[in-house]
């Protein structure tokens, strides 16, 4: 691996933690958000990440003599966002505007303690990601300077 893909490799991460600290960001927006069904109402959600080769990364560099498991975990990807199944809270509250005929309101999922960890947790994995760019910058520049008297 070259330092050059580090680049790459940090870029996806903080790709991915960028889309977490979304997905978070909109878990908490929506935690009080009253409904009148559970079809209506809002449900956590949650990124999935996967490890991406490094062929896939950057295909045109291939065949670097690399074995496999040298170029296992070379990026991150986002496959998606799912929605959480975890049960709806149900609270009596009849006088809601929201509250179905049997005085009713459905609640999302969202535990905000949960989310403001994850939001932290992003956070700091952003800053880190951020951290690896900047030492490989400044190593590069330090390589450049290698020849000069």
């Amino acid at each position: 691996m070259s330092l050059g893909n580090i680049f790459d490799i940090a870029g996806s991460g903080m790709t991915a933690q960028s889309l977490r600290l979304n997905t978070t960001a909109s878990n908490i927006a929506n935690a009080e958000t009253a409904s009148s069904s559970t079809d209506s109402t809002y449900r956590a959600r949650k990124p999935v990440f996967s490890a991406i080769q490094q062929s896939m990364l950057n295909p045109d560099q291939q065949g670097f003599g690399m074995q496999d498991s040298e170029n296992a975990g070379a990026g991150v990807r986002v496959d998606g966002i799912v929605e959480s199944d975890a049960e709806l809270q149900m609270r009596y509250e009849p006088s809601h505007p929201a509250a179905n005929e049997d005085g009713y309101v459905f609640y999302p999922n969202v535990n905000v303690v949960e989310e403001m960890a994850d939001m932290m947790s992003s956070s700091r994995s952003f800053q880190m990601n951020v951290d690896i760019m900047n030492t490989a910058k400044s190593m590069m520049q330090r390589i450049l300077t290698l020849g000069q008297k």
